[in-house]
């Protein structure tokens, strides 16, 4: 019998390389953090580096950065154009959890996209609206349990024709068990998940890759 993971392997297998960094910074992840598979990891990562390069967004806001996988991924796909512009940095991504500093920053400061991550420990919710920017691209992945809060808070700084990467929107399968019906984050997942669906004001789609990746589109 073929199994779920049999498919992201060779899905894998035949998509672009992570390269020697990121893949060390996986293995350093799962090997130094006691929730390591929550980095995008591989073929997610690849995803998120294509839509970047798709969409072309100037400014790019991440909630949740953890070990900084998914930021360098995101960063790979800026345009080159971005680098050095005006002193910013495109790319802002915020982690809540302190703890995760030390080992973060080294990370994003190693690779060779540094210089497009401006990497801050606080809440997105918080101090995002503080800044007085708009952004093209937000990828979420902050505690599951405020996701349908932090969208509402973060949804004005989104510009028009904007894109928002909700992560983890199927819960390895929880949103339809029962069995986490009384789950805080699995509820706050289906939570976010209904209120997506009737949002008029968005056009959105769920890509049942690894855990799930809502992509929501502001018209």
């Amino acid at each position: 019998m073929i199994e779920p993971e049999d498919i992201v392997d060779y899905a894998t297998a035949h998509s672009d390389p992570e390269g020697d960094y990121l893949y060390r910074l996986w293995r350093a992840t799962n090997i130094h953090t006691v929730h390591g598979h929550m980095a995008s990891g591989h073929l997610q990562g690849r995803l998120l580096k294509m839509l970047v390069m798709m969409f072309r967004p100037r400014r790019i806001l991440e909630v949740g950065t953890f070990s900084g996988y998914s930021a360098i991924c995101m960063a790979e796909g800026l345009s080159p154009s971005l680098r050095g512009r005006d002193g910013e940095r495109p790319l802002l991504t915020f982690e809540i959890n302190d703890e995760m500093e030390d080992f973060t920053r080294k990370w994003i400061e190693g690779s060779d996209v540094a210089d497009l991550i401006d990497f801050r420990i606080g809440d997105a919710v918080k101090e995002a609206p503080k800044l007085g920017v708009m952004f093209d691209m937000m990828f979420l992945d902050g505690d599951k349990r405020t996701y349908v809060e932090t969208y509402d808070a973060l949804f004005p700084l989104l510009n028009k024709g904007g894109i928002i990467l909700a992560d983890n929107t199927l819960w390895d399968g929880h949103v339809i068990d029962p069995a986490y019906d009384k789950d805080s984050q699995t509820i706050g997942i289906r939570r976010f998940n209904d209120l997506i669906a009737r949002d008029d004001r968005v056009e959105k789609v769920i890509v049942p890759i690894r855990d799930g990746l809502t992509i929501i589109r502001k018209k």
